[in-house]
C-alpha cells in the first residue's frame, strides 16, 4: 500500500495479480535503419488479455531508454490485466539511438512512429514467440495510449489528420488514450509550426472511441499562447473523443507518468497520478468490452470522493 494515496484508492480497479516483462523483445524491418525494441509487460498467467500499445513522449532522460519508461503506467495495467507494448521510437534520446540529423525524419520521426506502431500490429505473433508467451495477446481488444509527441502517434492512428497526407487510421486499434497531447496545428505558435509541420493536426477525423486526459496547468508556452485549453483540442473536436479528465492543478506529466522519481516531472503528486491510472485503466476496460460496469463506476467514485482533484467531462 502507497501511504500517500488516499481518495484515489477510492477508485474501483480489479484485484492485483503479479505482472512479469520480456525486455528486449527485438523486430527486425529491411525498412528501419535500426532493429525496433520494445518491453512487453503483462500479467503472469495463461489467459489471453487485451493489449496497450503505449507511445513515449520526447523526454531528455539520459539513463531510462524509452522503452523502460512510464513504469507507473505500464506496472499498474499489466498488475491489472493488460498487456504493455512499449516501443522506443527513433526519436528516443536514449536508448542507444540518439540519430543525428541527417537521419531522414529527424527529429520528431513521426512516420517511422507510425510504422513502429503497425509493425508491433504486424507481428504480435513475433513478439509472442519471442517472449514465450503464445496465444496471450489479444489482437481482437487493442488500445494506443500516447503520451505529449506519443498522443500525436496515436492521434493519427485513431484517425486525426495532417494536410496533405492520407488517413492513417488503423481498424485494428478499437479505443485510445491521448495523455497531454498536442492541439489543433491551429493553435500552435507561427515559428512551431514553421520548424514541425507534422503538428499541424486537425482532431476533428478523429473517430476511434478516445479519453483525452490533460492538467488544467499544463500550459506549455512554447507551443501555443492558448494555455492548457490547447490540450484539450483532441477531446472539443475529436468525433471519437467521448470523454475529458482533467486534472486539477495537474502540469505536463500528470502526476509522474514518465517514472518513478523522474528529474523531468514537473508535477510529481502520487494521489494525482493514481487518479491517472485508475481512471484511465477504467477508461480501457469498459471500451474494449472487459468490463463494462468500470467506467461508469470510476466516474461515481470520481465525483464522490476526488471532485477537488480532477473532473471528468462527456459530450
Amino acid at each position: 500500500m502507497n501511504k500517500f494515496i488516499d481518495l484515489a484508492a477510492r477508485i474501483p480497479v480489479s484485484p492485483e495479480t503479479p505482472a512479469v516483462t520480456y525486455n528486449p523483445v527485438t523486430l527486425q524491418d529491411a525498412d528501419r535503419p535500426l532493429p525496433l525494441e520494445l518491453r512487453l509487460t503483462l500479467p503472469a498467467g495463461d489467459g489471453r488479455v487485451p493489449v496497450i500499445l503505449l507511445s513515449h513522449g520526447g523526454g531528455e532522460s539520459r539513463y531510462l531508454a524509452s522503452k523502460d519508461g512510464y513504469s507507473p503506467l505500464a506496472d499498474f495495467y499489466a498488475s491489472h490485466g493488460f498487456a504493455v507494448i512499449q516501443p522506443t521510437h527513433l526519436s528516443s534520446k536514449i536508448g542507444g539511438l540518439g540519430l543525428d540529423s541527417s537521419a531522414p525524419g529527424h527529429s520528431m520521426f513521426w512516420r517511422s512512429r507510425i510504422d513502429d506502431m503497425r509493425l508491433v500490429l504486424d507481428r504480435l505473433g513475433d513478439i509472442e514467440k519471442q517472449a514465450r508467451v503464445a496465444g496471450r495477446l489479444d489482437g481482437d481488444r487493442i488500445a494506443i495510449m500516447g503520451h505529449s509527441a506519443g498522443a500525436q502517434t496515436a492521434g493519427l492512428l485513431m484517425g486525426a489528420s495532417l494536410p496533405g497526407e492520407p488517413s492513417l487510421l488503423d481498424p485494428r486499434i478499437k479505443a485510445g488514450v491521448l495523455l497531454a497531447p498536442v492541439g489543433n496545428g491551429a493553435g500552435l505558435l507561427p515559428a512551431v509550426l514553421a520548424r514541425y509541420p507534422e503538428l499541424d493536426l486537425d482532431f476533428s477525423s478523429l473517430t476511434t472511441r478516445t479519453l483525452v486526459v490533460c492538467g488544467d496547468e499544463d500550459s506549455s508556452p512554447y507551443l501555443t499562447s492558448r494555455g492548457p485549453a490547447w490540450h484539450a483540442d483532441p477531446y472539443t473536436s475529436g468525433a471519437g473523443a467521448d470523454a475529458l479528465l482533467t486534472l486539477l492543478g495537474g502540469k505536463h506529466f500528470l502526476g509522474g507518468i514518465m517514472g518513478y522519481d523522474l528529474k523531468e516531472t514537473d508535477d510529481e503528486d502520487p494521489e494525482r497520478l493514481a487518479i491517472t491510472q485508475r481512471m484511465t485503466w477504467a477508461y480501457l476496460s469498459s471500451a474494449l468490452g472487459c468490463d463494462d460496469k468500470a467506467w461508469p463506476a470510476a466516474n461515481a467514485a470520481l465525483s464522490e470522493h476526488c471532485a477537488a482533484l480532477a473532473t471528468v467531462t462527456h459530450k
